[in-house]
């Protein structure tokens, strides 16, 4: 079955930089596009990023420029570098593939 494992979340302060893991397995992963999206309490999850299998990116508008995505397909595993970061970009950010969803990697971002 897919598993989504996501981790390096934490806390940092505004400025500061965090990237997040996504290792996968259970599906061909080199042929998937795998996306981050984010959740906040009482919103509804908002997509962040997406790198297709060729490699190609895109971000929502809140994050372009300050936000990166990458995959190694050897590691099965996919990296959203976090850069700039603001107290809004505070969630818990879900790797997300096929139908199925990882358990969350808490971001907290202070002022």
């Amino acid at each position: 079955q897919v598993q989504l494992v996501e981790s390096g979340g934490g806390s940092v302060q505004a400025g500061g930089s965090l990237r997040l893991s996504c290792v996968a397995s259970g599906f061909d992963f080199s042929r998937n596009t795998m996306y981050w999206f984010r959740q906040t309490p009482g919103n509804k999850r908002e997509w962040v990023a997406f790198i297709s299998n060729r490699g190609d990116t895109d971000f929502a508008d809140s994050v372009k420029g300050r936000f990166s995505m990458s995959r190694d397909n050897d590691r099965n595993t996919a990296y959203l570098q976090m850069n700039s970061l603001k107290p809004e970009d505070s969630a818990v950010y879900f790797c997300h593939a096929l139908n199925d969803w990882g358990q969350g990697t808490q971001v907290t971002v202070s002022s």
